[in-house]
């Protein structure tokens, strides 16, 4: 998995009614875009993470 900061991770849920999860990536640990990344969630909290086989990188967009 490779990202960068800006992006938006996206973790998608796997229990029935339980919805995704969508943070932006701030900050970028691993080398050459690679894990840990240091998220910030919707609700202001922010936790690194090293993305499962259940998550996605959304590209942000070139402003």
């Amino acid at each position: 998995m490779q990202a960068n900061v800006g992006d938006i991770l996206i973790i998608h849920g796997h229990v029935v009614g339980q919805g995704d999860r969508k943070g932006e990536i701030v900050e970028v640990r691993g080398e050459n875009g690679a894990p840990p990344y240091l998220v910030r969630f919707d609700d202001g909290h922010e936790q690194l993470m090293y993305p499962g086989p259940d998550s996605v990188v959304e590209r942000a967009t070139p402003e």
